[in-house]
Parts: structure tokens; sequence; C-alpha cells
């Protein structure tokens, strides 16, 4: 169970993810969050949201990477809406190719936060397989043109002893804060296809990413021997 499914718990739950003081210098055009369990990564991924609460957002693009399902595009939901504890959410679609997508929890953990922020707001969920730079320049083009908030869902390093993690995910974070396309084979992220098009999106709107959080599932759980880096950034 990736969040609480009981609409009290749940709400609760993003009510303590979402209380920050984060104050940011410019308009937020969108994140980069973590898509583990709520218990692991939520409180840093909450971080980011936060920075979408009481705004006037009407529409999100969601892009994460595909977990279950062996890939090489770029693929939207077949359906017209889903449904969370908190109620359903609508779709739009800028004719991407579609498929079940329902089950890809690197793009519905990001829904009931989105949910808080604007229970009207609609989605276009972007599952991405593995992907050629040239595709994610593409993709970046496409959705550059749509009037919306940006939420590219990715973890970072996964299942090495701590200090190696740590090691690892700031070379990562690194890479995405200074937008470094020369070094995208460096980065140990599950998120790799969707942080592709992040770079070739926050240079075509001339943004750059800037960390908000970073942890891993050490510092949460104390069980140090293998964990998940998670982190979120704004831009």
């Amino acid at each position: 169970m990736w969040y609480p499914e009981n609409k009290q718990k749940l709400e609760s739950v993003l009510n303590k993810y979402l209380k920050s003081e984060l104050k940011v210098t410019k308009k937020t055009r969108g994140i980069i969050v973590p898509h583990a369990g709520y218990e692991f990564s939520g409180a840093i991924a909450g971080k980011a949201f936060s920075l979408l609460q009481n705004k006037k957002i009407e529409k999100a693009v969601i892009l994460g990477p595909s977990h279950y399902i062996p890939l090489n595009n770029i693929v939207t939901s077949d359906r017209q809406k889903w449904e969370t504890p908190l109620g359903k959410i609508k779709f739009f679609n800028t004719n991407f190719l579609q498929a079940d997508i329902s089950q890809e929890h690197s793009i519905t953990n990001q829904i009931p936060f989105l949910q808080k922020t604007n229970p009207k707001i609609q989605i276009l969920p972007l599952m991405i397989g593995e992907i050629t730079n040239k595709q994610a320049k593409q993709i970046a083009k496409k959705i550059s043109k749509i009037p919306a908030v940006y939420i590219f869902s990715t973890d970072l390093s996964h299942f090495l002893p701590y200090n190696k993690a740590v090691k690892n995910d700031k070379q990562t974070i690194k890479i995405i804060e200074n937008l470094d396309t020369n070094n995208l084979n460096k980065i140990d992220a599950c998120g790799i296809s969707p942080l592709m098009i992040l770079f070739h999106l926050c240079k075509i709107k001339n943004l750059k990413p800037k960390l908000i959080q970073y942890k891993n599932s050490g510092d949460i759980t104390g069980d140090k021997s293998g964990v998940v880096g998670y982190a979120s950034f704004w831009f």
C-alpha cells in the first residue's frame, strides 16, 4: 500500500506533509519528487508540493518512469479519469499514445498531493520508458507548450550501503541542479528517462532545478545496510 486508503487518514497524512514554511524567490513552474510509499518519502515530496498550495493551478503534467511494463516510448492513460480516496481526478490529453498505466506508482503516488492543492485539477499522466536523447528533446518541446505545472517523478540510488548511497546521490543532485547533460550516464536514479526530458524542458524555458531536501530510507527507518535515495526539487 503506497498511501492510506482511508480518506480521513490520507487527508491527515497529507496535511502533515504539506505543512511547510518553504519560501522560494520565483514562481514555481514544476517540481521533482520521489515516489516511494508515503511513510518513506511522503514528507520529502510534501515539501515540494507545498509550493503549489494556494496557487491557481488548473492542470498538471506528471512524468514518471515505467516500473512494470517494458517500453521504449511514452504513453498516457487510456481512461478519462482515475479515483483516489479523495475523489475522482480527470485527465486531459495532447495526442500521446494511450495504454493502461493505472498501476504505475511513480505517477499515482503524486495524485493525492495534487488533489489537496486543487480538488478540481486535471492531469496528463505520462509514463516514460527507455528513450533516446532525441526522443526526450521532442517530448520536452511538446509538453513545453502546455499551460500546466510539471511534476517529474524519480527516486535516486537503490539498495546501496548508506555512505555509498549518499555519495552517489550527491553526484546525481549536482548533475540535476546543473542540467549537466554531459554526465547523464552518471545519474543513479530510476527516473532517468523523465530526467532527460526535464533537462531539455528546463533549457527551453530557461529554468534551473533547486534542491529542497535530500534523505534516504536509512534516515527514516534506521536500517542503513541497503537504502533508497529520495530528493525533492523545485524549478
